[in-house]
């Protein structure tokens, strides 16, 4: 396969994921706040140099300055922010159609960021070394940049590696799955900025819940809530304060509640599920890279038993990310057969098989939650009955399995 320019990741997308950042409840807009920030820009805070930055590149309260913006991407660079040095990356790659020099500086930027476990900084390095732009061609290197990247759900990255593969050995291909499979990032500075919450902290944990009873009481994964100790629930109508009333760590699955009135889902056992029946989940995954609208991913059942024929799961073709977890996976009737808890780790699995997994995902069986719900007797009074087949379209589902979801916050 041979590498072209335009597949190298363009950063204004992710410039523009970073200026929803900034400018989601924080009001940068206001000379007041920008000469506060500014004030903690000039002081060193690598934190506000960054913010800085994508205030004068996106013109948020300020007009547009390449020249301000690169000043203060520059100085966080150099404290080790990895989305700084992402862009500066980018800046310099587009010098480099008319420098080589630039070329060297731009891979030096991605590498670093690259180094640091920017997915997109690790799709740019694989690229360049494929290219040899900036540094000599290496396809072992190439594709190991790219498994990286692909680990971490660059589709980008798994197209061009697929490609790629095709030009090495055997030998060279397990090297660089070796190498990748090695690899251990080491993140220097990562921003807090916040979407989600109203606290002024960053939650610990960000999950999806499903609503299984009109007035608030809900369900995700107990790995979601562990070790935090206070909750939030946000949906479309706001942000509510959540109380834990029941858990089940074994099965990985937590009870909430939360105040007010709500579209709760039915919940259907695994009698009534088979092999390669059609799922679906909705879910807030990487909610603050990928934004606060729901998600739908699609599949089937893979299997009636999970990893090493764990009885307690399905296995799932469902895509799912971090930020799923504790979403329900829905039959196409509208019923939560399941509650959705990991994914075959990317990385584990690369260093005990050498092999990516392709798609393996896993789901909590809803007869567990059924049983978590037997200990509550006047609840189960209040539950949803499961819909029978109907011949409702696929739209009117998703649309009410999509009233029935929030982000689970845990602090």
């Amino acid at each position: 396969m041979r590498f072209r320019h335009k597949w190298v990741f363009d950063s204004r997308a992710f410039i523009g994921l970073l200026a929803l950042f900034c400018l989601a409840g924080s009001g940068y807009g206001q000379k007041a706040d920008l000469a506060a920030l500014k004030a903690k820009a000039e002081k060193g805070d690598a934190e506000a140099q960054h913010q800085l930055a994508v205030i004068y590149d996106t013109g948020v309260g300020v007009l547009k300055s390449y020249a301000e913006s690169g000043k203060w991407y520059l100085k966080a660079a150099n404290q080790g922010v990895a989305e700084a040095q992402f862009i500066l990356g980018s800046r310099y790659y587009e010098y480099g159609k008319k420098s080589k020099e630039s070329y060297k500086t731009a891979f030096g930027w991605f590498y670093k960021a690259a180094r640091q476990g920017l997915r997109e900084a690790q799709f740019n390095t694989g690229i360049m070394y494929g290219l040899g732009q900036g540094v000599p061609t290496n396809n072992v290197e190439a594709y190991k940049w790219l498994v990286l990247a692909s680990a971490q759900g660059s589709m980008q990255a798994m197209m061009v590696r697929e490609g790629l593969a095709g030009e090495l050995t055997a030998e060279q291909m397990a090297e660089a799955e070796r190498q990748a499979a090695a690899f251990a990032a080491k993140r220097i500075f990562k921003p807090q900025i916040g979407l989600l919450g109203d606290s002024s902290a960053p939650p610990n944990s960000v999950g999806t819940g499903f609503f299984i009873t009109e007035d608030g009481y809900l369900v995700t994964n107990f790995h979601v809530v562990e070790d935090s100790q206070s909750y939030a629930v946000k949906t479309r109508k706001g942000t509510f304060p959540a109380q834990l009333i029941k858990t089940d760590k074994p099965n990985d699955i937590a009870l909430l509640k939360v105040s007010g009135i709500f579209n709760p889902l039915p919940i259907s056992t695994n009698r009534q599920v088979r092999l390669g029946q059609s799922v679906f989940t909705i879910g807030f995954p990487n909610p603050d890279m990928q934004g606060l609208e729901p998600k739908l991913t699609r599949g089937e059942i893979s299997s009636l038993a999970g990893m090493k024929d764990d009885a307690r799961h399905y296995q799932i073709s469902v895509p799912v990310q971090p930020g799923n977890s504790g979403g329900p996976l829905v039959d196409l009737a509208g019923n939560a057969v399941g509650i959705v808890t990991m994914r075959l780790g990317d990385f584990r699995t690369l260093r005990l098989t050498g092999a990516l997994p392709q798609n393996v995902n896993y789901a909590v069986k809803g007869s567990f939650l059924s049983s978590l719900l037997d200990g509550l007797p006047e609840l189960k009074t209040r539950l949803k009955a499961p819909n029978p087949s109907t011949d409702r379209t696929f739209d009117e589902v998703v649309k009410e399995v999509e009233e029935g979801v929030g982000i689970v916050l845990a602090y």
